[in-house]
Formats: structure tokens, sequence, C-alpha cells
């Protein structure tokens, strides 16, 4: 009985980092299709995400049905709980990159992000893209170290956020009111989502040390 147990916690894990991949290539492709104006590109990114929230359903009853018919201690049961908590957190990074396809559409058939601007937008675009790429990482290895990883790439996230905010408020700002808006809600999505995969790492490494990390 505990050997199939431990077969399912790996299932749903499997299963985690399979939803990871989703999102990472949700994030790609919202991103190019922000930065090309693809109204074709940004509707696979939308209708997509429907695909990635039945996956979190499936996880979170696999592990809610775990819970109630396992009654796990100690470690399986930190799994369990973490495994509730990310999956809820990559459902969010799913939603995020929908809101990014959303703006690249509604600004079809022009391109939302100005030209001046779409370095970094691209910049953040990649950084949050690696970033989900790392959480499937270390979904899957569970590798404590690969963890501290994503907290440099999220400091880089951030910087990126201000500046986008220092150029959308400078003087010398002359695209007007709504590319700035689309400016700083993007800049918030790509943020959340740089967020959202640190705390997945979190998890993980309170999985593998009982240990929350020092935020």
């Amino acid at each position: 009985m505990r050997e199939a147990f431990h077969e399912q916690l790996e299932d749903l894990f499997s299963d985690l980092a399979a939803i990871s991949r989703e999102v990472e290539n949700a994030v790609h492709y919202a991103t190019n299709a922000l930065l090309s104006g693809d109204a074709a590109t940004a509707e696979q990114v939308i209708s997509a995400d429907s695909q990635i929230d039945m996956a979190a359903e499936k996880v979170e009853n696999d592990a809610i049905t775990m819970l109630s018919l396992q009654q796990p201690v100690a470690g399986d049961l930190r799994k369990l709980v973490a495994a509730l908590r990310m999956v809820s957190e990559l459902e969010r990074m799913g939603d995020l990159s929908v809101h990014v396809a959303k703006i690249a559409r509604l600004r079809v058939p022009e391109v939302a992000v100005p030209e001046s601007e779409r370095p970094i937008l691209a910049e953040m675009g990649r950084i949050a893209k690696e970033m989900v790429g790392a959480v499937t990482r270390v979904i899957d290895t569970r590798d404590v170290e690969q963890c501290k990883e994503l907290e440099s790439m999220d400091d880089d996230m951030d910087r990126l956020r201000r500046q986008t905010f220092t150029e959308v408020l400078s003087g010398s700002w002359t695209h007007g009111v709504e590319p700035a808006v689309d400016i700083a809600l993007l800049g918030r999505y790509y943020e959340r989502i740089a967020d959202h995969a640190v705390t997945v790492a979190n998890r993980v490494v309170f999985i593998v040390t009982g240990e929350q990390p020092e935020s």
C-alpha cells in the first residue's frame, strides 16, 4: 500500500511538472504575440489556458483524494500540502500569460508595445520563460540549489519593472496614455509570474528540508 502511495505521489509531481511546461509555453507564445501583434498566437494562448486549468483541477482532486484516503504524516503530508499550493501558483502563472495575450489581441492590428519599449518587454518575457523552465526542473529534480537561481532572476525582473515605470513617467514619454497603461499592466503581469515562480521553488525547498526559505 505504501509503495503504491509513493508512486501516486511521484505521479502527482510529474503532473505538476507537465503543467509547468505548459505554462512555459504560454509565457513564450504570449510574449511572441505581444511583440509581433499576432492575433492568432494570442488566441492560441488564451484557448490553451483551459487545458492548464483542467490539469490543475486533476492535480487538486488527486491530492485531496490521497489526503483523505491515505492520511499521510511527516514528509508525505508535507509533499501533498505543498503540491496543492504549487498547483495554484502554476495556474495563476497561466492566467497571467493569458492577460499578456489579451493585451496583444486588444491592440491588433497594431503592436501593443511601442518600438522603443520592446527590448525591455522582450527581456521581461525571456526572464519569465526562463524562470518557469527553472521551476519545471526544480519540480522534477527537487534540487534545492537550483531554487536559488530563481532569486537572482527575480531581482533582474524587479529591476526591469522599475525601469518600465521610469520610462513611462519620464518627461520624454511621447506614446500617450493607452500605451503607458499597457506597459504598466504588462510589467506587473511579468513581475507576478516571476514572483509565483519563486514561491513554487520555495515550496520545493520546504518539501526537501521542512523549512520555509527566508523571503
